[in-house]
Order: structure tokens, then sequence, then C-alpha cells
């Protein structure tokens, strides 16, 4: 009578498959801690993979392992940038659009290496080269103009920002003022970002707040 063939027990992999997962995780979370540090201290200069990988002190295939591209591995590290400092971010629902910028304002002066990353980001998303670099920083824009939006209409209804002002055209402006004293920062220090932001937030009263 012939034998019937043993069906591999694929409970007994489990185990392992899991902590051969979990160290995985563990493994690509330490490379994105040390690559944070890296641009936190160098800025986001466009070298190679192989390059980075020096600096951060993993091997070229490790690095593509987990990562995949250059775009990828920048998309990454700002994002985990942004979750590791998401306690600075102003959680108050009723904090002005004005406000939120000058909380992330001067939190940014403290990682000018990570903002000039943010920057190198978007001038890639220009390219249609850079598709990851495109995709991160439209969804980017949307959320941030989406949640300002919101923080514009709120304050609005509260009689702190003009009634008669449309509040996505207020998010757009506020964005792009934000970003472009970021930029003015990086290339002159002195430049005053928290005061033009001031002035904007008191363009933008209403006249009964003034």
């Amino acid at each position: 009578m012939p034998s019937v063939p043993s069906v591999p027990d694929e409970t007994a992999n489990a185990p392992r498959l899991r902590g051969s997962y979990a160290k995985g995780v563990a493994r690509r979370q330490e490379i994105l801690d040390r690559a944070i540090e890296v641009f936190a201290a160098r800025g986001a200069d466009r070298t190679s993979l192989r390059a980075i990988a020096q600096e951060v002190g993993v091997t070229h295939a490790a690095l593509t392992h987990y990562f995949g591209s250059l775009d990828e591995l920048l998309v990454e590290v700002y994002r985990e940038s942004e979750r590791q400092n998401g306690i600075r971010r102003p959680t108050d629902p009723d904090a002005t659009p004005i406000q939120v910028m000058r909380v992330w304002t001067e939190s940014n002066r403290e990682v000018a290496g990570l903002v000039q990353l943010y920057s190198t980001l978007v001038a890639a998303a220009l390219e249609e080269k850079h598709p990851v670099a495109r995709e991160f920083a439209s969804e980017r824009f949307a959320r941030v103009r989406a949640d300002l939006a919101d923080r514009v209409r709120r304050s609005q209804r509260a009689g702190r920002i003009r009634a008669d002002l449309d509040p996505e055209a207020i998010a757009a402006l506020v964005v792009a003022a934000s970003d472009g004293l970021q930029t003015q920062w990086l290339l002159d220090p002195e430049t005053p970002q928290n005061a033009a932001l001031v002035l904007l937030e008191q363009l933008l009263e209403a006249p009964a707040t003034r």
C-alpha cells in the first residue's frame, strides 16, 4: 500500500515567519532612523543610494531592499520625521492656519536638513521622471490645504478671519507663503519668517478683531 505523502505543517513555520517579518520591520526602522539623522545634519543633496548607504552605515543592497529607489527613501525619511515630530504639531482644532504654520516654522528651524529634504522633493515632483516625489508632493499639498481650509472656516465662524474670503484660496495662500518663506530662510537665516506670517494673519483678520 503506497504511503500517503505528509502534509507540511504550516502552523509550525508561522512563528519563524512572523519572527523574520518582525526583524525585517525593525531593521527597516533602524535604517530609517539613522537616515533621518543623516539628512537632518546634511540635507538632501541629490546623491546616489550607494553614497547614502555608506553614510547611514548599511550596504547598498540593504538600502535598495527596503526602499527601492532614492525618491522612495527620501519620501519615507520625510514622512517618518513628520510622524516622529507629530507631537510638536498643533493639535488644537481651533488653531488658525497661521498659528499652525508658525509652530511648524519654529520646529523646522531645528532640522534645517529635513527642510531642505522637503524642498528637494517638491522640486523633483515637477519633473516627470520622479513619479514617487510627485505623488508625495501632490498628496501632501492637497492634505495640508484641506486641513487649513477647515481651520479657516472654523475661524470665520468664530469671527477671527474675514468671512468674505474663500477658505480654499486662503489655505493655498498660506501654504505658498509658508513654503516661500521657508525657501528664503534656507538661503538666508535672517529672513523674517515669523514676522511675515504675523503680517499675513493681520491682513486676514476680521475687522471686529483688529
